[in-house]
C-alpha cells in the first residue's frame, strides 16, 4: 500500500524530474533562438558519431550552434533517464492504478519527444520543430501534474483548506478557459519563433491569456481556497515575470526608436530575452494547468462528500427503524 510518506518521496522525485526536463526545454529554446536546429545533418549519430562519444565540448569555442545543440541532445537523454526512473519508483510505491498510467504515459511521451527531435532533423521541417517545442510544454506540465497528484495535499484538497466549500462553475470554465487560451497563446508563440509569422496574432493572443489569466488569479483568490491561492500567486508571478520578457523580447527584436535604441540581431541581449520568453511561456502554461486542476479537484471532492452527507439520512432511518446491529 501507498504511505504518505512513500507519496512524498515519489512527488520530490517527480518534482525533481521536471527540474531536470528545464535542461532540454532552456537548450531547446536557445537552439531555435540561435536556429541551430540543423547544426547537425544527422541523428541520433553527430556528425556520424556516437552521440554520447562525440566531443561535445570542443566546440564550445570552435562551434556555438554546434555546442547548443548536442547539449540539447544530452540533455534530452538525461530526462529519459529520470522518466525511467520514475516509472519504476512509481510501480513500486504507488498503488493508484491511474497515476502508475500517468507515469508511463509521460515515459512514453519523452520517447515520442526524443523521436520527433530526431525527425526535425532528418526531415529538416521546421513544422516538427514548432510540434517538437509545444510537445515540451506539455510534458513538463504533466510532470508537474504528476508531483501534484502524488502529493501529500492532493487527497485533501490542500490542507487547512474550506473542503466542504463547493467550487462554482464560473471559476472551473474560468479555469479551463484560461488553460485553453495559454496553451493557444504558446502556439502561436511558436509560429512566430519556427515559421516567422502571426506576430500580430500572437500580440492578440497575449492579450486575451493575460486578461483570462488575471481573471483566474483573482477568482481563485476569492475563493477562499487556500490551496488555489498558493497556485494563483505562483500564475501572477510567472505571468509578470512573462510579460517583462517579452517585452523585452520585442525591444530587443525590433528596437525603442523614441529612445534610439536599434536592435542588433543575434545579440546576446536579444538571444537572452527570447530564449527566457519562451521558457516563461512553459512556466504561465504550468500554473495554468496546476490551477486546473485543483479546481477541478476541489470540486470533485465536494461532489464526493455532498453525496455521503446526502446518503446520511437514509442510514439513519435505517437504524431507528430496525436498530444497531
Amino acid at each position: 500500500m501507498t504511505t504518505a510518506s512513500s507519496d512524498r518521496w515519489l512527488s520530490r522525485y517527480a518534482v525533481l524530474t521536471a527540474a531536470i526536463a528545464l535542461l532540454p526545454i532552456g537548450m531547446g529554446a536557445l537552439v531555435t533562438t540561435l536556429d541551430a536546429g540543423m547544426a547537425f545533418l544527422d541523428w541520433p549519430t553527430s556528425d556520424g558519431q556516437n552521440m554520447f562519444l562525440y566531443p561535445w565540448l570542443k566546440d564550445f569555442h570552435a562551434n556555438r550552434e554546434k555546442f547548443v545543440e548536442h547539449g540539447h541532445r544530452l540533455a534530452g537523454s538525461l530526462i529519459g533517464i529520470f522518466s525511467i526512473g520514475l516509472v519504476a519508483l512509481t510501480q513500486q510505491r504507488e498503488s493508484r492504478g491511474w497515476v502508475r498510467a500517468l507515469a508511463i504515459g509521460i515515459l512514453a511521451a519523452v520517447i515520442l519527444q526524443g523521436l520527433l527531435g530526431g525527425f526535425r532533423v532528418i526531415a529538416d521541417a521546421r513544422v516538427a520543430a514548432l510540434v517538437h517545442g509545444l510537445f515540451a510544454s506539455l510534458i513538463f506540465s504533466t510532470i508537474t501534474l504528476f508531483a501534484l497528484v502524488t502529493g501529500s495535499k492532493w487527497t485533501s484538497g490542500g490542507r487547512g483548506t474550506h473542503s466542504s466549500t463547493p467550487v462554482s462553475n464560473g471559476l472551473k470554465v474560468l479555469a479551463i478557459a484560461n488553460l485553453l487560451a495559454v496553451f493557444g497563446q504558446s502556439l502561436l508563440g511558436g509560429l512566430v519563433r519556427h515559421l516567422g509569422f502571426a506576430l500580430h496574432e500572437h500580440l492578440g493572443g497575449a492579450i486575451l491569456a493575460t486578461v483570462l489569466s488575471v481573471a483566474l488569479i483573482v477568482s481563485s483568490w476569492r475563493s477562499g481556497q487556500a490551496w488555489l491561492r498558493s497556485a494563483a500567486i505562483g500564475l501572477l508571478i510567472v505571468l509578470f515575470v512573462q510579460l517583462v520578457l517579452g517585452a523585452g523580447a520585442w525591444v530587443t527584436r525590433f528596437g525603442f526608436p523614441t529612445t534610439g535604441y536599434v536592435a542588433v540581431q543575434q545579440a546576446p541581449e536579444q538571444i537572452l530575452f527570447r530564449t527566457a520568453h519562451a521558457v516563461a511561456a512553459m512556466f504561465v502554461l504550468m500554473m495554468s494547468v496546476q490551477i486546473a486542476a485543483r479546481v477541478l479537484r476541489l470540486n470533485w471532492i465536494f461532489g464526493a462528500r455532498f453525496q455521503h452527507v446526502d446518503s446520511l439520512p437514509v442510514h439513519s432511518a435505517n437504524l431507528a427503524g430496525g436498530g444497531v446491529r
